[in-house]
């Protein structure tokens, strides 16, 4: 077996200096955004008191989701043993702890008032889901932070294994929270099923992957450091198999939603009378998200493996964003049903759909959270050594 040799990015190229200075200039943007909706109100984004979640929620739950998915790489090296993926580990721990980071950073400046996250992380409430998620992600990133030592102190090798079996357990408890969250909103029609659960687990492992993939691919390309077509066409069948999976969730949900008759409005509305709703299901999660990954892993389109798992993880996350649209905005454009079987017509907009129009403002802040990412993983890979000097074509004989 070929020992890994990990080794730090250099810093202050012109390379690096471009990206931390692109990066650093949206975070500003987005608080920028932050500071004009805390002083203007929220009545300067498009939403509303029936919409309440709008796009930086889109964002925020995109890269929590994503987060638990990222880990994906480091899981299958260390719990179920494929030593392929056993170098890449370091870096997705890495890079699932800076999507967490930029999520929770969407969500704490979406609160209108940051300064009450003290009351949340102070005053637990065990009977709502999320106080169940604040201890969740908080110790997300202790375990992972815990597994990473394990990765990279060889004097806690001894706990590798038991340290990844946690992480792997924490992450799919973690994405279950979330998926719950929706679970458990049972006033929401579009939401309310328990198979939200194993449809956000199925997500996350699609998404988190193809998140991953790009910083893996951006990352090498810039450092120039080899990877080995071997492996990359191993990550493009793995991304394969994920987006099935979350294809079939998918399909398991909105079935069971049409077998109540109670849902048929609400599916009706998304599937197809929704608008904007509707094509983003279709076009955007359905066919960029979904099928056209599939044939591009599945397919053989004549392309080299880079090229076609850059193409797929590319519509995975297009794809994923256009998931957590319909979920999230299209959940709450159904209006609620406060007197089942009966019609219900005011002057405050009851019983009818509602609209959403996302602004620069909101769209700028969740911008934000993807540049915090991106950010946190630049610093790490220059400080610490997380990426593996060589991936050449001997990596799946290779161990750390």
């Amino acid at each position: 077996m070929i020992k890994t040799v990990y080794s730090e990015v250099k810093p202050y190229t012109r390379g690096w200096l471009a990206l931390v200075g692109g990066l650093t200039a949206v975070i500003l943007a987005a608080l920028f955004a932050v500071h004009t909706m805390e002083h203007q109100g929220h009545w300067v984004t498009g939403m509303t008191n029936q919409v309440v979640w709008g796009m930086p929620h889109v964002f925020a739950v995109f890269l929590i989701v994503a987060a638990s998915g990222a880990l994906n790489v480091a899981s299958m090296g260390s719990v179920f043993g494929r030593e392929a993926y056993q170098p890449l580990a370091r870096l997705s721990g890495l890079v699932a702890m800076a999507l967490l980071a930029g999520g929770l950073a969407v969500l704490v400046l979406d609160l209108g008032r940051p300064d009450r996250l003290v009351v949340a992380m102070t005053h637990f409430n065990f009977k709502s889901i999320f106080a169940w998620n604040v201890i969740l992600y908080s110790g997300f990133f202790a375990v992972i932070g815990i597994y990473m030592w394990t990765m990279m102190d060889w004097t806690a090798r001894r706990f590798y294994k038991p340290a990844a079996l946690a992480a792997f357990l924490w992450r799919l408890i973690l994405t279950t929270g979330t998926g719950c969250i929706f679970g458990f909103l049972a006033a929401r029609e579009a939401y309310g099923a328990a198979m939200m659960a194993p449809l956000f687990i199925a997500h996350s492992f699609a998404i988190g992957l193809a998140m991953f993939v790009l910083v893996l691919l951006v990352a090498y390309k810039m450092t120039r450091r080899p990877l080995s077509d071997e492996l990359l066409g191993r990550l493009l069948r793995l991304l394969g198999l994920f987006v099935a999976a979350n294809l079939y969730f998918m399909a398991a949900l909105h079935l069971t939603q049409l077998y109540f008759a109670g849902r048929s409005g609400v599916e009706a509305f998304i599937l197809w009378e929704g608008g904007t709703v509707t094509s983003l299901f279709w076009l955007g999660q359905v066919g960029l998200g979904g099928i056209m990954p599939l044939i591009i892993a599945f397919g053989g389109c004549g392309h080299a493996p880079r090229k076609r798992l850059t193409m797929a993880s590319i519509l995975v996350v297009a794809g994923g964003l256009a998931q957590i649209h319909v979920l999230i905005i299209g959940g709450q454009a159904w209006p609620l049903d406060l007197f089942p079987g009966m019609e219900v017509s005011s002057s405050f907009a009851d019983g009818r759909i509602h609209a959403y129009t996302p602004t620069l403002l909101e769209t700028l802040l969740g911008l934000g959270g993807v540049a915090i990412s991106l950010l946190i993983t630049v610093i790490g890979v220059t400080a610490l050594r997380i990426l593996p000097t060589d991936l050449a074509p001997s990596t799946p004989d290779r161990m750390e």
